[in-house]
């Protein structure tokens, strides 16, 4: 019988925790700043690869599981830089790389980038595309982006922390970060339409992945 990881006390795995813990990221980031589309990308050191994880909205159909070099891209760029990027015009900007943006099938004019990261450990990058510029001033949204990367990271460091536990032979031993999940809280809290029933999604996922591991 293959071994398939850690059971939950729903009956999955710890890999099915964790990747509807990144939907719900990728969803929730969606809902929060009216965008049309948002993704995770895990990064493969060993290949050199940004690896989607978890894609919502438009072009998230059989994109999970595609990869792209990492050093490439507006993505590419920010996990390079360790900074997060918002751009208002992609043709303008020179790290787009449209071939990528193309072979997804949904080419942005606007998206806001993440670096993603375990401590000083690079994880991966979050995006959002074309968000709607009605919602939040650019500092603000990029503040919130900011609490979304933070949520986003713990997500992927719990996914590459079991993955690695689990070629390894051992258990998945896994830490949360409490101080993340309630700076997202209180900034959800302060919505006050349809979108924070959404966003607070994303903090009970959260908590409930992370108390079923600590």
């Amino acid at each position: 019988m293959k071994d398939t990881g850690p059971q939950t006390g729903h009956g999955g795995t710890a890999e099915d925790d964790h990747r509807r813990l990144l939907r719900s990221v990728v969803r929730t980031a969606v809902a929060i700043f009216d965008a049309q589309a948002s993704s995770i990308a895990l990064l493969d050191q060993a290949d050199g690869e940004l690896v989607f994880e978890a894609v919502a909205g438009k072009g998230e159909d059989g994109l999970v599981g595609r990869r792209f070099p990492a050093e490439r891209g507006i993505a590419g760029w920010v996990l390079q830089s360790r900074q997060p990027v918002e751009v208002q015009d992609v043709d303008r900007d020179a790290h787009f790389a449209r071939d990528i943006a193309e072979s997804t099938d949904y080419v942005p004019n606007t998206l806001m980038a993440a670096p993603l990261f375990a401590g000083d450990e690079p994880l991966g990058v979050l995006e959002v595309l074309d968000r709607s510029q009605e919602l939040r001033a650019p500092l603000a949204a990029m503040e919130l982006l900011a609490l979304f990367a933070d949520q986003a990271s713990v997500a992927l460091a719990l996914v590459q922390r079991g993955r690695r536990e689990r070629l390894a032979g051992g258990p998945a031993v896994e830490h949360g970060d409490a101080a993340a999940v309630r700076a997202l809280a209180e900034e959800i809290g302060a919505l006050d339409d349809g979108r924070g029933a959404a966003a607070r999604r994303i903090v009970s996922d959260l908590a409930e992945v992370l108390r079923r591991r600590d």
